[in-house]
């Protein structure tokens, strides 16, 4: 027997309808590529985005069909989250830090029919444009004044575009497993897979992200997105906001610690996610101006993901911010929401300390995502914090296969995803990853976490970045080698690093040597990336080989 329950599609255009109707003049702030504060609002956002629906029609895009962007995040691209999807089509974000090579490969494996821009891409669009084989329209998101000098097929202008076209729209009644948008892995070896979300798959995440336990997002809520839009579909916050009518402040290109305060500062914002690399950028203009105080601006969130956070990142922010330090774990192919570090009850007695050893942790499932750890022998393991394994996921939310089935099957026997993390998980449902499985230091047959040496490292208050890769020993196989990047102004010996390290680790983690440089490299979604750093390191000999 069925339940007699209306039967409605969850659809992406039902959230922008739904803001526009109960939310109608909250705001939308984004500061423009071009520079000024933009404002609008949900019932401008609502009336713009089926402009862009009629537009897309007159342009011969229908259903199914990827449209691209390349774009921050700006009130334009927000409004292209709802209009492209909500009329039929694909939402394909293309993130603009991959190399154009890559780039090229996806919007082509995409076959994108039409490529908006932002106008700071234009350089980049003009030399892509002629191995651009399926896209047949580029549209500069930007006004008649500003539209940039370059020499591809069918440019057009955003602004005119829509001004062209109406904004009475019915949005379609769509099959909610439909396609809904298209986002490609930033994989640091072969070329990117491409991840495609349904409108249920998308709705549902919204739910959960709104969910106390995860960021606790409602109409009260002013969130700063400095998540790009490009990546993960921003850790499905544009339509988290949209579904509940939160403020939503965009900082454009402008990642810097000056910009994002000054947001923070001015659009009384509540909730903040960034990966880590950015709360860096931040901590960097904060130490640069110690009269500014954090606590003033009624912050209560700082969300993180990404990468994992160090202990001093967590405990700065709490204590100089007055804050709640998130950190949630997911990845492209969970759409990202995998898990979310909230306490428990039991852990508010719980020293700070303890408690910020918790919350350095990956956090707990979310309702509607199944953890399991898997040994190398293909049997389950026990959700004990000690025994470690592959962690496998599975849910409404996460990803099946990639786009035109690049890859092959990526499911195991029982349907669970692979995630490549390596990890425990304890008997209260806390992930710990160890590592990711090609990152994970295997010495003497034991197995050292580079993310843990990484954040110890970065205690250091002379460390602003760290990374530790293996390199080959001919006794133990292989050991950690410290690559750090001193902060501006401060200074550490190899000596005096290994020493603060050897007192907050275990003896045989203790990295073999330190080499300290400038900078170091990181994946187009912020990640350090180890497969150059392997590269750059791969002759290298350490003092104890």
């Amino acid at each position: 027997m069925l339940g007699l329950m209306q039967d409605r599609p969850l659809l992406i255009s039902s959230l922008i309808e739904h803001a526009a109707t109960y939310h109608p003049t909250r705001e939308i702030v984004a500061r423009t590529v071009e520079g000024p504060i933009h404002r609008t609002n949900y019932a401008e956002i609502h009336r713009r985005a089926k402009r862009v629906a009629n537009a897309l029609a007159s342009l011969g895009v229908g259903v199914a069909d990827r449209v691209g962007t390349l774009a921050w995040n700006t009130h334009r691209h927000f409004e292209l989250y709802f209009g492209v999807s909500g009329s039929g089509a694909i939402l394909h974000t293309v993130n603009p830090r991959l190399f154009p090579e890559q780039i090229e490969y996806i919007v082509n494996h995409a076959e994108d029919k039409v490529l908006f821009f932002d106008i700071g891409f234009a350089p980049l669009v003009e030399k892509l444009a002629p191995a651009l084989k399926s896209v047949q329209h580029y549209v500069a998101m930007t006004e008649r004044a500003n539209m940039p000098a370059i020499d591809v097929p069918n440019l057009l202008c955003y602004e005119d575009l829509l001004a062209e076209h109406s904004d009475t729209y019915d949005w379609p009644e769509l099959d909610e497993r439909a396609a809904s948008s298209l986002c490609y892995t930033s994989g640091t070896t072969g070329n990117p897979k491409g991840v495609l979300y349904s409108h249920r798959s998308t709705v549902l995440h919204s739910l959960v992200a709104c969910a106390a336990d995860a960021f606790a997002v409602g109409a009260s809520t002013s969130v700063l997105l400095a998540v790009p839009m490009f990546h993960a579909n921003a850790w499905g916050m544009p339509y988290a906001a949209a579904m509940v009518g939160a403020k939503m402040v965009m900082p454009g290109p402008h990642l810097n610690g000056q910009s994002l305060y000054e947001l923070m500062r001015d659009e009384g914002v509540t909730v903040s996610q960034a990966v880590p690399t950015v709360w860096l950028m931040l901590f960097q203009f904060l130490d640069e101006h110690p009269e500014i105080d954090m606590k003033a601006l009624g912050l209560k969130i700082i969300g993180s993901g990404g990468a994992a956070s160090p202990r001093s990142m967590i405990e700065r922010c709490e204590r100089d911010f007055g804050v709640e330090y998130l950190q949630a774990w997911g990845m492209t192919e969970t759409s990202p929401i995998g898990t979310t570090g909230r306490l428990l009850p039991k852990h508010a007695a719980l020293p700070k300390d303890e408690q910020t050893t918790i919350k350095m942790k990956a956090g707990r499932a979310v309702w509607g995502v199944g953890l399991k750890i898997i040994g190398d022998d293909g049997q389950e393991l026990p959700h004990d914090g000690r025994a470690f394994g592959h962690l496998h996921v599975r849910g409404p939310w996460i990803a099946s296969g990639y786009f035109k089935h690049t890859g092959g099957e990526v499911l195991d026997k029982d349907g669970w995803f692979p995630t490549g993390d390596i990890g425990t998980i304890d008997p209260d449902g806390y992930v710990q990853l160890v590592d990711r499985a090609k990152d994970v230091i295997k010495s003497g047959g034991e197995w050292i976490s580079s993310i843990d040496l990484e954040n110890a490292a970065i205690g250091h208050p002379a460390v602003h970045e760290a990374a530790i890769i293996a390199v080959a020993h001919p006794k133990w196989q292989e050991r950690p080698l410290l690559l750090a990047v001193k902060r501006p102004g401060k200074d550490v010996t190899r000596e005096e690093l290994l020493q603060y390290l050897s007192e907050r680790v275990v003896k045989w983690w203790v990295p073999d040597d330190v080499v300290f440089v400038d900078q170091l490299p990181h994946t187009a979604t912020g990640k350090l990336l180890k497969t150059k750093l392997r590269e750059d390191y791969r002759n290298y000999r350490l003092p104890t080989a």
